[in-house]
């Protein structure tokens, strides 16, 4: 699963099947600057959860 690019942020996400949660980085030119947390279950989180979150945040800051 890799970056997700929207506006100039970079969206990375990171998990651990082992725990049943993740991550999303979010960066802005390079520089982090926040983390979004979530919860899956299986063996790893679906593509559609991931742009959902990312939907969000960038709606929610009209980025």
């Amino acid at each position: 699963m890799g970056a997700i690019e929207r506006n100039g942020f970079r969206f990375v996400p990171e998990y651990s099947v082992s725990h049943q949660n993740g991550a999303i980085h979010v960066y802005n030119k390079n520089r982090f600057i926040e983390e979004i947390k979530f919860e899956f279950s299986g063996d790893f989180p679906e593509l559609d959860q991931i742009e959902d979150l990312v939907d969000q945040y960038c709606n929610k800051r009209e980025i």
